[in-house]
């Protein structure tokens, strides 16, 4: 009887064999943390009376990146909102809500739009549901944030990129600037 390697039920023929060159591509987070977080009930107590009218909720989202390594980035889902009745502010709070991915064998000049569109569209349920807890624990309903649409915020940066780019080099001495998310 001859000794065969143990190869644990792979094929013994790629046992030896050098990973393909090939690999699919692959975006893994790595982690996700909240890197700053604030409720504000200013109002409080008088802010939780029944209301008469519907409060006028206003949200702002944001999105940077930055490369941490070859591969490795850090990306901010940046959630700024709050709810006026009036001139009087019932709440407001400001999240910035972080993961690290690892972004492996995508084409280079598709590594921006995935690092901006695909990593925050990762983050943005856990983000959402830090929001709603803290209205609610705050006093007031749950606030849920309708789903957002990383694809058209994306494209409308790049097209304000691409006009600041053009109006900066019209102006004599103009410098281009860097893009949004430093990915």
């Amino acid at each position: 009887m001859a000794d065969t390697p143990n190869t644990n039920g792979a094929d013994p023929a790629a046992a030896g064999a050098q990973p393909q060159q090939n690999e699919a591509p692959s975006l893994n987070a790595l982690a996700q943390f909240t890197r700053d977080f604030s409720f504000e009930n200013p109002n409080a107590p008088q802010s939780l009376a029944p209301q008469q009218q519907q409060p006028q909720i206003s949200i702002q989202v944001n999105v940077n990146a930055k490369k941490l390594g070859e591969t490795d980035y850090e990306v901010e889902l940046k959630l700024e909102g709050s709810a006026k009745n009036d001139a009087n502010t019932l709440f407001a709070f400001d999240l910035a809500f972080c993961g690290i991915f690892r972004v492996k064998n995508i084409p280079q000049d598709q590594v921006h739009p995935v690092i901006m569109i695909e990593c925050p569209r990762l983050l943005f349920p856990f983000a959402r549901q830090i929001v709603a807890d803290a209205v609610r624990n705050g006093g007031f309903p749950p606030l849920y944030i309708d789903p957002i649409d990383f694809v058209a915020l994306y494209r409308q940066r790049v097209a304000e990129a691409q006009k600041a780019q053009g109006e900066s080099n019209a102006q004599p001495g103009g410098q281009t600037p860097p893009p949004s998310g430093n990915a």
